[in-house]
């Protein structure tokens, strides 16, 4: 392929005389005359050693190279960070994960920015760092391909595939007396055998979904386990491919539109995937100028049939999902019934009905579940509404036997106090467990309560409770947990005037949450409230909180494509 560089954005740091003393880096790092009259090509890599999500990125960043060379590029790697929240859950930790994503989003456009790359391949394994680096190459506009790491192998204990969802059970378990403290050790040293991310259909495989869906991963590229040879062939497929972008000028916004991330919302809900989702696909459609907020999620989560066995509420693991035929083998059969678009242009150039035509039913793999046929005729997501949740909140019902809860409130302001009690078994049941001032702007950081969550299922507690707040669940989190409740405590929403023994309904058939409680007792109590300061008075937490807008709108630091001027890749 041949490029004219003085139409790209490197032409700014690699074309003309007076560009000599930046050239003259290049030739300090080895590079020659040819090599920097290439398009340069951004390859962003996520790789630390925080966790095993994150230790294969940069060695498939450095295959991605092989591609980007053959197809005619100079390829220039660059890290960014993430907070993997299997270590950061359940303490102070988890107010930077949310906060991590805006981090990824803004270091990646920044390093691009600042040295005029022409294209990006973006390799993420963790939670947040997969919609970061989506964002940030919806952000840019710079033709792009994201590439996932790839899960984690299941462990095996006592004979029966586990994850790390399992160990935290475990610890719910183990605190119910009902799990010996040698057992849970032994848990906890094979759960998590090697490298990947976690295994079920949690927020880095449901996100890794969302990427093949919206078009901006190769096909059935995401879903194939991190220690897999095949992640070699894809990050070289991945440096090869964004050339072909590069030539033909196909940038993620022409890719995004409005029916892919219609798209996108279908697979999670027929995946019963993470409800993080709902907070990510916004922020990314804000990235493009696309109106897409928690209420649009939760519409076409309603409509749309769950049709994965997946964990936490199914059977299955990622590692299988790649052995049925990956995502696209779901896609297959949602397409057939009506349920994707197919004209959304993709990675490969083609349609994505273009590319579900290669795939073949099979009809022998046991993940997915044919439309006609589906575990649930309605999606594994659900959104919520009512007089506790005006903006909104959002339930995971995935494997959930029951849909409809009401009970008095047991009001906690953090996440400590609520596992504190947990931990203590002074949870009745039927109580409806409220932990608020958790939200973006009060956590700050929206944290994610799955140590709470997980450790009522290992009590037998977790269909037995319901638990609100206006933070978010891990996507490994199971149960009656309903997160993203808007407006959030800190806004003096009605969930920061719930008191101990108010009766609050909900219903995740019909849709609704709500407070039962009289106007003129909630007059009075907003008449008394007061704004909560928290610990987080400086630093980055002390900045997001001064930004970060409502879980509705995918909890945003910015107003997004609609207030541009003009875009990266223009320069």
């Amino acid at each position: 392929m041949s490029f004219d560089k003085s139409k790209l954005p490197s032409r700014h740091v690699s074309v003309g005389p007076e560009r000599a003393p930046h050239r003259s880096y290049y030739y300090a790092m080895g590079m020659t005359e040819e090599e920097i009259a290439r398009p340069f090509v951004a390859v962003a890599s996520a790789g630390n050693d925080s966790a095993p999500c994150n230790t294969t990125l940069d060695p498939q960043a450095d295959i991605c190279r092989e591609g980007v060379i053959a197809g005619g590029g100079t390829p220039r790697r660059f890290n960014t960070i993430t907070v993997t929240d299997g270590i950061a859950m359940g303490h102070q930790g988890m107010k930077s994960s949310l906060v991590s994503r805006e981090v990824i989003a803004d270091s990646v456009e920044l390093s691009v920015r600042g040295h005029c790359y022409d294209a990006l391949v973006g390799f993420a394994g963790c939670d947040k760092s997969l919609p970061g680096m989506m964002m940030a190459m919806l952000r840019l506009n710079v033709p792009s391909i994201f590439v996932y790491g790839g899960s984690i192998l299941p462990g095996t204990y006592k004979g029966e595939d586990v994850t790390v969802v399992d160990v935290f059970e475990a610890v719910g378990q183990h605190a119910a007396g009902n799990c010996p403290l040698q057992e849970l050790i032994e848990l906890e040293k094979v759960a998590c055998p090697g490298h990947g991310a976690c295994g079920g259909q949690f927020t880095a495989n449901t996100m890794a979904c969302v990427g093949e869906a919206i078009g901006l991963s190769l096909p059935n590229s995401n879903m194939s386990p991190a220690p897999y040879r095949s992640r070699e062939e894809i990050a070289r497929a991945a440096g090869a491919q964004v050339m072909k972008l590069l030539e033909i000028n196909l940038r993620p916004r022409d890719i995004c539109t409005k029916a892919a991330f219609e798209n996108a919302a279908r697979v999670v809900a027929a995946t019963g995937g993470s409800t993080n989702a709902a907070l990510h696909l916004p922020a990314m459609a804000s990235e493009c100028g696309i109106d897409f907020d928690l209420f649009d999620v939760a519409e076409i989560f309603k409509s749309t049939p769950y049709i994965a066995d997946l964990k936490p509420g199914g059977k299955y693991v990622a590692k299988d999902m790649h052995e049925a035929g990956g995502v696209y083998m779901g896609m297959k059969t949602l397409l057939d019934g009506g349920f994707l678009d197919p004209n959304p242009i993709t990675v490969t150039g083609k349609t994505l009905g273009e590319n579900i035509e290669e795939i073949v039913w099979n009809p022998d793999q046991k993940v997915f579940y044919d439309v006609k046929t589906p575990i649930t005729p309605t999606g594994g997501v659900v959104g919520l509404k009512g007089s506790l949740a005006p903006d909104g909140a959002i339930v995971k019902v995935a494997g959930m036997e029951r849909l409809q809860f009401s009970g008095p409130a047991r009001v906690f302001e953090c996440e400590e106090d609520a596992f504190e009690a947990v931990e203590k078994r002074d949870i009745a049941e039927g109580s409806v467990i409220i932990i608020r001032y958790e939200g973006p702007k009060g956590g700050p950081g929206m944290r994610e309560m799955l140590a709470t969550t997980a450790a009522l299922y290992g009590q037998g507690m977790g269909e037995k409770v319901a638990l609100i707040t206006d933070g978010r669940f891990s996507g490994a989190t199971r149960g009656f947990c309903i997160g993203h409740v808007g407006p959030e405590a800190a806004d003096c929403g009605p969930i920061a005037l719930v008191e101990d023994g108010d009766v609050i309904s909900i219903d995740a058939e019909a849709g609704t949450i709500d407070l039962d409680v009289d106007e003129a007792e909630l007059t009075s109590r907003r008449d008394a409230w007061r704004p909560r300061a928290n610990d987080y008075q400086s630093g980055a937490l002390w900045r997001y909180s001064q930004t970060v807008g409502s879980a509705r709108g995918g909890a945003l630091t910015h107003p997004g494509a609609k207030s541009e001027t003009h875009v990266f890749a223009d320069i």
